[in-house]
């Protein structure tokens, strides 16, 4: 790294460079042509842009395009280029759909060396002859698994097509949709594969919990949710309708939300994320589409509304959280089906039951102590089989909440539930119980 770059590295409070970063700093500073993977939230922007900006020449044309998938990421990304690009007086703009063509004309007219956008805004720009890239060094592409798919790769092809011949191409992703030979055969240039996902060691750790609960009762628990001190999370959605039904119903119920959706314009998107960053909203509603790439700092918890239809969605959705070292849960809400299929989905990532107790959500079961357990009683004449006796015996211990049916018969005497669950030679009767409605364990709020 160069010592400007590395004194404003360690300024802003890294002490060393990620997996990703340290893996493609040579191969970029030397314009050859890459795939970087690492997993989400590794650092990969700040991999592709601090090498870029050092070899960049100030006062030129625009020498860097960086393709993303959603306005959010191209903003985004541009604010890294242009924080990092006034080291040595470089300048970034984003052009995107959505927002005014003739500003984003006017700032290209500047002459910035770095252009980040989307595919069909730079294309549609590149036809009318407003960006010209004939003194292009490098084309990034970011989120490359999402970009080099239908349409969009027929965009990302053509916009290649039109820089030099020469151009350096930059591919990354934290999922695999492409190998390095592919690329190669697409594009036309040889490219040099560099996978960190086993090594890096920057993803902090993440619950992944289960929430079961039915479909009609997702809005409540998600109100909830919203509820808790503390809590922020994005929520995700496979259809934008369920979305706009789902964002009416808090905004009628007073929660604290926004949304983030394709079909808005960009000064709604931008609002929505404004708000969220800054805390005033609890619940950042989206789409898989619309938050891919979006960095917030510190994010709590991701929360599956609709659970993910294949293992690169879940791996993007929940890469939102868990960032650079932090902590953080995955909230999957569904019924007893929906969550085995998930299991079934991505059976390398390990499943932990959640919890609302006392204000918090946790993966941690609260256990009565002796005090707090509640009286049964016990029938003193009827002897029962020592099987039938533990298994009905476990059964109270683990707060079944079936209504009881045997009716009791001689004398009864109260003993604590917490001691039911050794080898006991007495049937337990629950009919005294069965006013309070079955047993639970305290505090804990169950979905069906």
């Amino acid at each position: 790294m160069d010592k400007q770059f590395e004194q404003f590295f360690q300024q802003q409070g890294f002490k060393t460079q990620t997996a990703i970063q340290t893996a493609v700093y040579e191969p970029l500073k030397e314009d050859r042509s890459l795939i970087g993977l690492a997993p989400t939230g590794s650092g990969k922007t700040l991999a592709f842009a601090i090498p870029l900006l050092e070899k960049t020449v100030p006062g030129g044309n625009t020498q860097i395009l960086v393709l993303s998938p959603s306005q959010e990421l191209a903003v985004q990304t541009t604010d890294v280029f242009r924080q990092w690009g006034a080291v040595n007086h470089i300048k970034a703009t984003s052009l995107t759909g959505g927002a005014n063509m003739q500003r984003q004309i006017e700032r290209l007219k500047k002459h910035p060396e770095v252009v980040v956008g989307t595919p069909g805004r730079m294309l549609s720009l590149i036809h009318e002859s407003r960006l010209k890239l004939k003194d292009v060094q490098t084309i990034v592409v970011d989120e490359a698994d999402e970009l080099l798919n239908g349409e969009t790769l027929d965009e990302v092809r053509e916009i290649v097509m039109s820089a030099p011949v020469d151009v350096q191409l930059a591919f990354f992703s934290a999922t695999q949709a492409n190998t390095a030979e592919k690329l190669s055969e697409t594009f036309g240039v040889d490219v040099e594969q560099f996978d960190v996902r086993k090594t890096d060691n920057t993803q902090g750790e993440v619950i992944h919990g289960l929430v079961r609960v039915a479909a009609s009762k997702k809005v409540t628990y998600l109100r909830r949710l919203a509820k808790l001190k503390h809590f922020q999370a994005l929520v995700f959605f496979n259809h934008v309708s369920t979305l706009e039904h789902v964002a009416a119903e808090l905004k009628h119920q007073h929660v604290s939300s926004v949304k983030l959706a394709g079909h808005q314009v960009q000064t709604e998107r931008a609002t929505a994320m404004r708000l969220f960053r800054k805390g005033d909203a609890k619940l950042l509603l989206t789409t898989e589409m619309a938050a891919r790439g979006l960095d917030i700092a510190d994010l709590p918890a991701v929360v599956n509304f609709d659970l993910p239809q294949d293992a690169t969605a879940y791996t993007h959705r929940t890469g939102r959280t868990g960032r650079m070292g932090n902590t953080g849960m995955v909230v999957n809400m569904g019924d007893d089906h929906d969550l085995r299929d998930l299991r079934k989905l991505v059976p390398e990532v390990t499943f932990k039951p959640l919890f609302l107790l006392h204000g918090k959500l946790t993966d941690q079961r609260e256990v009565l102590t002796d005090d707090e357990a509640p009286e049964v009683t016990v029938n003193t004449e009827e002897v029962a089989e020592t099987k039938e006796v533990e298994t009905s015996a476990n059964k109270v211990a683990a707060t079944t909440t079936e209504k009881p049916t045997t009716k009791p018969t001689g004398k009864s005497k109260p003993v604590k539930a917490a001691f039911v669950g050794g080898k006991p030679k007495k049937k337990i009767n629950r009919k005294k119980h069965s006013k309070k409605k079955g047993m639970r364990h305290k505090n804990i709020e169950r979905y069906e």
